[in-house]
């Protein structure tokens, strides 16, 4: 570890250091940063922009007294470094290691667990809220990107919070430098002057010394409120919304600049009511492979340092097949168009967006909007897949509920990260969908096997007249090349007497090892992968009680609300019923860690299987 990098750097060795001694930290962390995440993976691009912001954050404010909030959260490491876990990043997001985001229950310094966009401006105001009841004095401080605010929540709070006059300061990570450069010293002149002692008590009292004049006091305080938002509109610029919003606007700063970044966060911590910081930063910065390309290492896996390219080789994602197969879609039928969430890259449309501008639809970070907007295509004619991840379609739910199923409209959901999605964790488990979507009207749901599969799915689910969800997991699609097997049903892999395992989607390999290991020990176990769960393949269904006495469910979701509590539902009141064994993940917010570890830790590998089904059939 390095001379300043140690395992007791917290806030108050950060007050204590000199300018020059905090910006030699920065490039110590920042190496520190390319090394670590090139062994673990995690979110590079994002953390190496907000070094020196970070560091500015921890000079001027006095954690944990001061409350500082992240959105999302993925621009956190450097904060986890500057507050005594430098030590654990050989463990981040790794099983039993620190989480790639901020929890509570890790750290003093993290206040609120974050994972999911727009929120923090909302939390930070109800913090300052409840400083306020209270009579305490201490500064509560969001920090939000620009992406963020294209989510309508973050505008909604900006709404409320600007209308109270309580003291919060929002800093605005602004990395996108083409929408907003630094103006110059004109801004930075503003900026002091708007936030010192005389402007401020001049502020407070301009309204009621002016309309104190007899007879012309209202209409001088009138005028001389036009002239200041004239004044305003023309030299702050891309402030005025959140001036007219109720915050007093201090930017653009450069955010990578330490020491007038510390100086406008000490102009905010003076100011009065409400405040918002612009600093724009450069996202990747301090490595070049990360600046070129900030989309691909926002995220990242494992990767050699000097070249930037990932050492594990892998087979055709899921994502990549959708994306594939949407392009051979589009090319067949004009009315298919795309929509994303701001993950264009993520969920495997970089290839539609290149061949199909006109059709490919990125709304930002606003999922609700999204779906809303899908409906207003399908109500034209169009034919709109919205591809998602499983943990940000939840909140969409109303208007999948509302605006898609409510009016039976012909959208395809394509539920990208459905399941156990790994080493992000709780936030970002997409383990709900099938309770969630399940319970909707009208609503088919399908889960793919394999790669094959969900090419076949998209075929099938055009052919429906009302909406249509594909969950597929994360990672590698399996075989693609072996045609798919999918015909609008499930299917019977092979027979056994004893037991019959009904596996879901992407468990049928793990069922298939399962029954291989207790055929060794002498039982007769067969395999249904279960490709529809809604509407429930009744056909198939039915059966079951001549083939077997005992069904046992396994999938990569919620057991409450799941598709082993349907099939258990659906022959409580039969005569004829099989005993039902149902598997999948508790009733619990499952951690981050290795995929594989939390398959084994749940119960979920072939071994494990193969047990529960032994004992439930010697039971």
């Amino acid at each position: 570890m390095s001379k300043m990098i140690d395992k007791e750097l917290t806030p108050d060795k950060i007050k204590a250091m000199s300018l020059s001694d905090l910006e030699l930290l920065s490039y110590e962390i920042r190496d520190f940063l390319i090394e670590n995440i090139a062994k673990t993976g995690g979110h590079l691009a994002s953390n190496l922009g907000v070094v020196e912001l970070t560091i500015a954050l921890h000079k001027v404010f006095d954690l944990p007294r001061d409350k500082l909030i992240w959105d999302v959260g993925h621009q956190a490491y450097v904060h986890k470094i500057l507050t005594g876990r430098a030590q654990m990043f050989g463990g981040l997001r790794q099983t039993g290691g620190i989480s790639g985001f901020p929890k509570r229950d890790e750290s003093e310094y993290d206040f609120y667990d974050s994972g999911h966009s727009s929120s923090s401006i909302s939390a930070a105001y109800g913090m300052a809220s409840a400083r306020d009841l209270e009579g305490d004095s201490y500064e509560v401080v969001a920090v939000i990107g620009d992406g963020a605010l294209t989510g309508g929540m973050a505008y909604e709070a900006l709404n409320n919070a600007g209308a109270s006059n309580s003291k919060m300061i929002v800093v605005l990570n602004d990395n996108q430098m083409s929408i907003s450069q630094n103006t110059g010293g004109i801004t930075k002149h503003l900026s002091k002057l708007r936030t010192s002692k005389g402007y401020l008590n001049f502020k407070k009292h301009l309204k009621t010394t002016l309309k104190n004049i007899p007879n012309v006091g209202e209409s001088i305080y009138r005028g001389a409120e036009s002239l200041r938002d004239s004044l305003k509109y023309a030299l702050v610029d891309g402030g005025a919304i959140f001036e007219e919003l109720g915050f007093t606007y201090l930017g653009p700063i450069n955010g990578n600049n330490l020491e007038e970044t510390i100086e406008a966060l000490t102009m905010a911590k003076r100011a009065e009511g409400p405040v918002l910081v612009h600093v724009t930063t450069v996202k990747g910065k301090g490595y070049k492979n990360a600046e070129t390309h900030p989309n691909i290492f926002h995220g990242v896996g494992p990767f050699d340092q000097s070249t930037g390219k990932p050492f594990a080789f892998q087979e055709k994602t899921f994502a990549q097949v959708f994306g594939d197969k949407m392009c051979c879609i589009a090319d067949e039928n004009e009315k298919v168009v795309a929509i994303s969430a701001a993950m264009i890259d993520g969920t495997g449309l970089d290839k539609f967006a290149r061949r199909f501008p006109t059709r490919m639809f990125d709304v930002g970070i606003a999922e609700e909007h999204a779906v809303a907007f899908a409906a207003g295509l399908a109500l034209s004619g169009y034919r709109p897949v919205v591809a998602i991840y499983s943990t940000f379609l939840q909140r969409a739910y109303d208007q999948v509920m509302i605006d898609i199923c409510m009016q039976k409209l012909p959208v395809i959901f394509a539920v990208d990260r459905a399941g156990n999605v790994g080493n992000d964790g709780e936030t970002h488990h997409g383990m709900f969908d099938i309770s969630y979507l399940s319970a909707m009207p009208g609503m088919t749901v399908l889960a793919p096997a394999d790669g094959a599969e969900l090419a076949q799915m998209l075929d099938y689910a055009l052919t429906l007249e009302g909406p249509c969800a594909i969950r597929y997991p994360r990672g590698n699609a399996g075989n693609i090349a072996s045609g798919g097997w999918f015909t609008g049903r499930s299917r019977i892999v092979k027979q056994g007497k004893d037991c019959e395992i009904w596996a879901v989607g992407n468990m049928r390999e793990r069922a298939l090892a399962a029954a291989e290991i207790l055929e060794k020990k002498g039982y007769r176990i067969g395999v249904v992968s279960v490709s529809v769960i809604k509407p429930l393949d009744t056909d198939t269904i039915e059966g079951i009680a001549d083939r077997t006495k005992k069904a046992v469910t396994i999938e990569d979701g919620a057991l409450r609300g799941g598709f082993g509590e349907m099939l258990a539902a659906y022959f409580a009141d039969k005569s004829e019923r099989p005993e039902v064994l149902a598997l999948g993940w508790p009733d619990k917010f499952v951690e981050h860690g290795n995929t594989e570890d939390l398959y084994e830790r749940y119960g979920f590998s072939a071994e494990s299987i193969a047990e529960r089904i032994r004992e439930f059939i010697e039971r």
